[in-house]
């Protein structure tokens, strides 16, 4: 296998093990790793060109699957140790350090007020979606063609949080008032009661891509600054507290760390 091909597994397996840690996006660090717009081209250009699509998806996925399993158990037990606070601060630092590389995508070349106003929609947008109550549309009981409707929704929901960056999936469907009914359907292995969301799931991938794709291609810049915008506004639910002693120290270098590990990996990808 080429390297390249090596590579995109590795970033896969990256992506899928840092998707089990609380607070961190798929997304962003699909967009931090320099993969993220392969990604949405071939979700959404796989129809028209499915050869190219089904191997660099299925490398991917196929690490995605084996970073989950390998470092989901590691990542959980680091997170209620004592290693809580550096991975937290390593994570933020990472985001940190991929934003060059976001900027250099986003064609941004000095920084002015539609740069900071782009970013800070997307902040907003995260902030504003955190607002909304739980169970905001849950369905009465009985359920019917309302929760049905729902459960289509509720598929548009993951696809858009699969898809974009910083955008919390298990929040939305909070909101929609189907988290714990499908929580129990999964646990229970039913899976008729859950074909709308997966209906709703897999369409909403492929008009979520598509519609990223040509905003990428005819508004690049402000689709990276507002998805960054998206990154930045999910951070807050990293932040471990303040901080003092050693605990600082610890949490400071591990940011470093993050930054670094992130900004070296970008940089190289951009020279590429």
């Amino acid at each position: 296998m080429e390297k390249k091909h090596w590579i995109v597994l590795l970033k896969g397996m990256w992506i899928g093990g840092t998707m089990t840690v609380p607070g961190v996006s798929g997304g962003s660090m699909a967009m931090i790793m320099g993969i993220y717009e392969q990604l949405i081209q071939s979700v959404s250009s796989f129809f028209k060109n499915p050869k190219k699509s089904m191997a660099f998806l299925i490398r991917f996925l196929a690490g995605a699957a084996v970073g989950m399993v390998l470092f989901s158990r590691l990542i959980t037990w680091l997170f209620t140790t004592q290693a809580d606070i550096p991975m937290r601060f390593f994570f933020l630092g990472a985001v940190a350090g991929g934003v060059p590389m976001i900027c250099r995508e986003a064609g941004v070349k000095k920084m002015d007020l539609s740069v900071i106003g782009y970013v800070f929609i997307g902040i907003m947008t995260v902030v504003l979606l955190g607002l909304l109550p739980e169970g905001l549309f849950t369905p009465q009981e009985g359920g019917g063609l309302l929760y049905v409707l729902l459960q289509l929704a509720g598929g548009l929901v993951i696809a858009i949080g699969l898809v974009l960056p910083g955008i919390s999936v298990s929040q939305m469907l909070y909101m929609l008032g189907i988290y714990e009914s499908m929580m129990g359907y999964i646990s229970n292995l039913q899976i008729l009661p859950l074909i709308p969301l997966g209906i709703g799931t897999v369409g909403g991938i492929f008009l979520t891509t598509k519609t990223l794709e040509g905003l990428m291609e005819r508004h690049p810049q402000p689709t990276y600054l507002i998805i960054l915008g998206f990154m930045f506004g999910s951070l807050p639910e990293l932040m471990p507290g303040i901080l003092g002693g050693w605990d600082l120290v610890l949490g400071i270098l591990a940011a470093a760390a993050g930054f670094i590990a992130l900004y070296k990996m970008s940089a190289a990808e951009g020279a590429a």
